[in-house]
């Protein structure tokens, strides 16, 4: 069927293909008849003979194009005059200019990886290592995320390059909410320390797991293992959309290993032995994070603006001790972050689980693992491989997954921090059904009456705190305790007998010592039943009472000026020109103690370019805390919106127009559209011809305006030694393509206004053919 609808797209746009048979357009135009014949037959041979078996297919996965766009990183620093390795792993080029997705851990600077410089090694040709290229900077990067965006800056020569004029092979960034569990995936990435090509690994998506920071989908698994030196690397739709990163944080040994190798003289002793230092590469992997979590700093790159702090942090945040974690415990789900009750088993087709446990002195550089065994086999479907912390310096924290069945047995749960086993937890799931005493869906408010109000566990200062929960099948006279905290210390305990009052809820309250309000910070209520806990949850006293609710944020806004001093007496704007360069952000706060985690977001056009979630570092009460999104050039067009959250509460937001209030449409930002590939043939002896220049010029341009310009070039690419060639850019639907085909020894071969559009095939195989001068 193809076949038949490649031939009728050549007698609809028979003239703008004509270039295809190596005939003038003047030709073309004078013997119509003969022309469109000739046409016919020559795609009608293309068709049924040069397109590949997998244009046939519904699938859309360019695994060439997605092998050149995966690139190898090494980040490295200078050791008695040489360059040595520190760091490597795999990146992928998401836009023509040089933009590479990796992970943050190996190309930013830390005490593990210690290199001041990244190198980009790129795949030029097939089946072979990847060649040492260019040198790129961190562009934008989000640390606990472990995701970095890479800008290509300068050639090896130390030659700064023009971004505008790469024109380098991408793929598109897809969305990773529509993947399915049991959905098949391709893993693309560096299998060695860049000795090899690339690889690539087929697989499904195994199982999804839940974190505080991403909701459900904070990762994804697969039953592939993957390489750790593909960490950074690409995981792939059958549309060839990129959905996810390979991610994992190898934990440095004490001695080098498999997962460590030594690569250079790092001591400069003249031996290369034991004593230099090793190269983390980690074992095999299964975690993955989704392409979502990259779009905030794909946003933010491609606008070319920045969000600077200018409030700097006052209250200095240091651990004190060793990361630990603690009190871990099972619950059936989780509601705003909290556990609904604590569960000593779970029944029998048991499809939701959370782990919860306590966290103190965590940082950014902070490694944890959870590994999972069922009737004391590993479970790599529910366990996570090592990654990097994101939850803050202490509170609560949980791992689990929702919409998959947890098979019959006995789970046990173990934490790794930093290599070290630090916290277990035993369960079985597969019990009978059975009516147990519980408490659960603690929730806090301010009373009034019968009712409770609040916002999501974030309550304003005030003497009294109240709390609701639900309880179920509890006998009269069970021994049951009530346990208040404010941080680690008591505030209120209460031990008591139960008595039913044929309700299903029960509020309890406690109040601050002698009267005075309670203090700012971080509180906890944990619930007992004979001994053993029940049902806990956090909360979060911040801001002054507005009503029911806390008013913890106030005057926010966005304001223009050439300096802090200036804007803090500006007023708030909401329409901004097209000509501004920086725009500043301000906001008072009320009663925020410092630790408190509290997020915040700035978008354009709803979506998000900056979203970071950090502890609070400043006094308890001020003004003007500042942050300042600034420009070289000018700052696009768009509606700008600032939000303020502490947990799932959004506190505050602002939001003003920029010129037009609406991103202009920028097709190049898109790969959809006709990949063109095909084979530059001698029109003797049919033999493909090598270093052939094959140039689509912009559809603003026809072959005639052509003069060799770099702007007037939508893409150009060379045959290679069999006459074979691939265009780095789609073809955009309805554009007025030229296209110039140059070679050495053969005429040219040109013409003017080729389109593509839904019915072309794609990709789209053709045969270029050439006579010789």
């Amino acid at each position: 069927m193809m076949q038949w609808n490649a031939v009728r797209y050549a007698l609809v746009n028979w003239t703008k293909l004509a270039f295809l048979a190596g005939l003038p357009s003047r030709i073309v135009r004078g013997f119509a008849p003969l022309a469109k014949l000739a046409m016919l037959m020559l795609l009608f041979w293309m068709t049924s003979i040069i397109i590949p078996a997998h244009a046939q297919t519904t699938s859309t996965l360019d695994l060439d194009r997605i092998r050149r766009s995966t690139v190898f990183i090494m980040q490295t620093r200078t050791v008695g005059g040489v360059p040595i390795i520190t760091c490597v792993g795999t990146g992928t080029l998401i836009d023509r200019s040089g933009l590479i997705v990796a992970n943050a851990h190996n190309t930013l600077t830390n005490s593990a990886c210690n290199g001041d410089t990244v190198v980009i090694s790129l795949s030029i040709l097939p089946n072979e290592p990847p060649v040492p290229s260019y040198y790129a900077e961190v562009a934008e990067a989000n640390v606990g995320q472990d995701l970095a965006l890479l800008r290509i800056t300068r050639e090896l020569s130390g030659r700064v390059v023009n971004a505008n004029a790469l024109s380098l092979p991408f793929v598109e960034l897809g969305d990773s909410s529509t993947v399915n569990l049991d959905q098949t995936i391709t893993v693309v990435g560096y299998p060695d320390v860049g000795n090899s090509s690339v690889e690539v690994l087929r697989g499904t998506i195994s199982s999804f797991i839940a974190e505080p920071i991403g909701g459900t989908r904070s990762w994804m698994k697969t039953d592939t293992p993957i390489p750790g030196t593909m960490t950074g690397g690409g995981v792939y739709n059958q549309q060839g959309q990129l959905i996810g990163v390979p991610t994992t944080v190898p934990v440095r040994p004490l001695n080098p290993d498999d997962t460590c190798l030594i690569l250079a003289d790092t001591n400069t002793d003249g031996l290369i032995n034991n004593r230099d230092t090793c190269v983390p590469i980690g074992g095999f992997i299964n975690t993955i994070r989704p392409s979502n979590f990259v779009r905030p700093l794909q946003r933010s790159a491609s606008l070319g603006i920045r969000l600077e702090r200018i409030t700097q942090p006052i209250v200095q945040l240091e651990s004190v001790g060793e990361p630990s974690v603690s009190r871990l415990f099972i619950s059936p789900s989780e509601i705003d972050g909290m556990p609904t009750t604590v569960a000593p088993s779970m029944p029998i087709g048991t499809d939701s689980l959370y782990l919860f446990f306590d966290y103190r002195n965590m940082t950014p550089d902070t490694i944890y693992e959870l590994r999972v065994t069922i009737n004391d086999r590993p479970s790599p479907a529910f366990s996570l491989a090592p990654v990097r912390w994101s939850g803050g310096r202490n509170g609560m924290w949980y791992i689990g997954s929702r919409g998959q069945v947890y098979p019959n047995g006995i789970y046990r749960f173990t934490l790794y921090i930093n290599g070290l086993a630090s916290g277990t937890r035993e369960i079985i799931i597969g019990t009978p059904q059975q009516n147990t005493p519980t408490m659960s869906n603690i929730a806090f408010g301010i009373e009034d009456g019968e009712n409770l109000y609040g916002r999501n566990n974030i309550l304003p200062t005030g003497i009294v705190v109240n709390a609701r929960f639900i309880y179920r099948n509890i006998p009269d006279g069970t021994p049951w305790t009530e346990i208040w905290y404010y941080g680690d210390n008591v505030i209120r305990r209460n031990d008591d007998v139960w008595v039913n009052d044929n309700r299903d809820t029960r509020i309890i309250r406690a109040e601050a010592p002698g009267g005075t309000p309670l203090p700012s910070g971080r509180y906890r209520l944990e619930l007992y039943l004979d001994g053993l806990l029940a049902a806990t949850s956090d909360f979060v006293v911040a801001g002054a009472r507005e009503g029911a609710f806390p008013r913890v944020f106030s005057n926010v806004r966005f304001t223009s000026a050439d300096s802090l001093q200036v804007a803090v007496g500006n007023p708030p704007v909401r329409t901004f020109s097209t000509t501004t360069r920086q725009i500043f952000g301000l906001f008072d706060w009320e009663f925020i103690a410092p630790g408190t985690l509290w997020r915040m977001v700035w978008s354009v056009d709803n979506v998000a370019f900056y979203d970071q979630t950090l502890p609070w570092d400043n006094i308890e009460t001020g003004q003007n805390f500042a942050m300042l999104l600034r420009s070289n050039d000018r700052i696009p067009d768009g509606t700008y919106r600032l939000q303020l959250f502490i947990g799932p509460a959004l506190l505050a937001t602002f939001e003003a127009q920029v010129g037009i209030g609406q991103l202009p449409i920028d097709p190049f930002d898109q790969v959809t559209g006709v990949q063109m590939n095909g084979v530059v043939l001698d029109a003797e002896t049919r033999v493909g011809i090598p270093n052939v220049s094959v140039i689509i010029i912009s559809e603003e341009f026809s072959v005639s305006d052509f003069s060799w310009l770099q702007s007037q070039i939508y893409t150009l690419t060379v045959t290679d030694r069999n006459g074979r060639f691939q265009l780095e850019r789609p073809l955009l639907f309805g554009l007025p393509y030229s296209v110039i085909v140059v070679a050495d020894g053969y005429l040219t071969v040109s013409a003017d206004g080729v389109e593509v559009d839904a019915d072309t095939p794609n990709p789209l195989e053709v045969v270029i053919v050439m006579t010789k001068d």
